[in-house]
């Protein structure tokens, strides 16, 4: 009885043996990697669209304030006074996901 189960089962076929790898590619995608190309798309658009005098967060941890910037760089000047040349991207979101909002000083 047991020897019919076991053969039952090995003999399902090709279908048996597909459907769960194609569940497995769909909680993949939907869990993995969905929310990367999300992510990489806001980052993109969100980097499109500084300008300078916005303040960022490189991914190296570097805070700052866009001093200049052109197609493929920025000119970030950090405490001190001191500026340094970062390409875009190396911009990163920061924990908030947004560039930190400009204030009164910034704006002058």
């Amino acid at each position: 009885m047991i020897s019919t189960v076991i053969l039952q089962a090995q003999g399902g076929g090709m279908l048996s043996t597909l459907i769960p790898m194609v569940l497995i590619m769909v909680v993949f995608y939907f869990f993995m990697i969905r929310p990367q190309v999300k992510k990489a798309k806001d980052l993109k658009k969100m980097v499109a669209a500084l300008k300078k005098g916005d303040k960022i967060v490189t991914t190296a941890g570097i805070h700052g304030r866009i001093a200049d910037m052109n197609e493929t760089t920025f000119l970030i000047e950090v405490e001190g006074g001191t500026k340094i040349r970062f390409d875009k991207s190396a911009v990163s979101l920061d924990a908030t996901n947004a560039v930190a909002p400009k204030t009164e000083e910034t704006k002058a």
